[in-house]
């Protein structure tokens, strides 16, 4: 078989879950609540046809068959997260030690399965008990994070030698403290820039742990969702629309956590405007001490933007948008079915500036993925057909070897995700997954989109 694509060897094929996302189990195995399953509690009407996190996928229960289907398929590596409110169930304190056992269990069944555990420490999923005291917006809360990321360590890293401190901490700031999609459904910039900065703390903070502890072929990184910001124009204000998009979005986490430092005119913009964090004496040395080893990059479609049309309203909250609007580019691809742009040339770029700008630092594609709603439209002889997936696969693929062809240092793919998972607010509105799953029975069914993974995987290439 001629391979038009052929990736290099060792290249890391798999996917990403969360815990929250597709463990199940919410209120069982000693686990305390996270904001998740209070705000469903609380607002249930808000959750697409009212499905919570109390179940999701139960992986929880059915991770060892979940696994071996991971290795049917062609998996390497795969990623999931630690439930930080399964594991120290008050976010801090008493470790739960039913929680170790099945985490143990997890990493234990995927070595023995040839799958190497990438295991990330937090995915949106802040313990309550700690979102009380303020989550990130209290210091104190980056202390506690810190002393869950060393349990972590300590328990799992003989077996684990891949980690990650954050999933899109950019996610939690824009929806928990300016859009209104995440608990505590706060709009306040000032508040959310300080929520973003004690995330970057806390990551360093726990990579200075993890340095402490001596593990010489571990690594420790971060999982940014890195959206390049295209401007509508050559004009200079749609460039710096652009630019600005490009600061608040991405470089707000990419430099501090691979660089060391903010990005100076973030910092311009935020003290005009008043809306800087408070710091401490000693934050500048440890963030630029910890900086990022490996870094995750989770992509699924472009950001366009242009200047201004109207001026902000001088009474609203301040926002990143009072620099840029959204642009919708005549001509552009989209994904019928998500309402989100297709890009793939996307990651070339990404790949290419991470080249350029940051050391070519180590990196690997953590999410890519197509929601699709109602995929049982596309159900022949018993499995959903997925071409339009393994069309956007193949896509992005193309332009990811592209960028390896050309010196960046890429070292795998993971799709987004093993199976159909719950989506926060979305619940199982979009399916993502190589394997279809039966919300009443929880039985899972191979798509197309699996066996072709399969086979890409087991060809290093297509």
């Amino acid at each position: 078989m001629t391979l038009e694509y052929r990736f290099p060897e060792g290249f890391w094929w798999g996917s990403a879950v969360s815990a929250t996302q597709i463990e199940g189990a919410a209120f069982e195995g000693g686990k305390g609540w996270n904001i998740w399953d209070y705000w469903y509690s609380r607002e249930p009407d808000r959750f697409f046809e009212g499905v919570g996190p109390e179940e999701t996928s139960d992986f929880y229960h059915r991770y060892k068959e979940d696994i071996r289907r991971m290795k049917e398929i062609g998996h390497n590596t795969f990623r999931f997260s630690i439930s930080w409110s399964r594991l120290i169930p008050d976010g801090d304190g008493a470790v739960n030690e039913e929680a170790v056992m099945f985490y143990s269990n997890v990493i234990d069944e995927l070595l023995s399965q040839g799958i190497e555990p990438f295991v990330n420490l937090f995915h949106f999923d802040m313990p309550m008990e700690m979102q009380k005291i303020g989550g990130w917006e209290n210091r104190y809360v980056t202390e506690a994070y810190t002393a869950f990321a060393k349990e972590c360590f300590e328990r799992f890293g003989d077996r684990v030698s891949t980690w990650f401190t954050f999933n899109e901490p950019i996610v939690p700031v824009e929806g928990g403290y300016l859009y209104d999609f995440h608990y505590p459904n706060v709009v306040d910039f000032k508040r959310a820039a300080q929520v973003a900065y004690h995330t970057i703390i806390a990551h360093a903070k726990a990579v200075q742990v993890f340095r402490s502890i001596s593990m010489p072929e571990a690594k420790i990184g971060i999982i940014l969702n890195l959206t390049p910001s295209y401007p509508r124009s050559s004009n200079p204000a749609d460039l710096r629309a652009s630019r600005i998009a490009d600061l608040f979005f991405n470089r707000s986490f990419l430099d501090p956590a691979v660089k060391g430092d903010f990005p100076r005119e973030l910092l311009d913009i935020l003290e005009e405007h008043g809306q800087l964090p408070e710091t401490k004496e000693g934050d500048s040395s440890l963030i630029r001490e910890n900086t990022a080893d490996i870094l995750g990059i989770n992509y699924y479609q472009p950001r366009r933007v242009k200047a201004k049309e109207h001026l902000p309203n001088p009474y609203g909250p301040f926002m990143m948008d009072w620099f840029f609007d959204m642009y919708e580019m005549p001509g552009r691809k989209m994904n019928p079915y998500r309402g989100w742009e297709i890009y793939e040339k996307g990651i070339y770029d990404i790949m290419m500036n991470l080249k350029e700008n940051y050391g070519n630092i180590e990196s690997f594609i953590s999410e890519n993925g197509m929601g699709v709603q109602n995929e049982e439209r596309f159900l022949e002889n018993g499995q959903i057909q997925d071409d339009y997936r393994i069309d956007f696969m193949k896509g992005h693929l193309k332009w990811l070897h592209q960028a390896i062809q050309e010196g960046a240092n890429a070292k795998g793919y993971h799709l987004w995700s093993f199976m159909d998972n719950w989506s926060w607010m979305n619940a199982y509105k979009n399916r993502y997954g190589f394997f279809a799953v039966d919300l009443d029975t929880k039985e899972r069914t191979a798509k197309k989109s699996a066996d072709w993974f399969k086979e890409t995987a087991e060809n290093n290439g297509f």
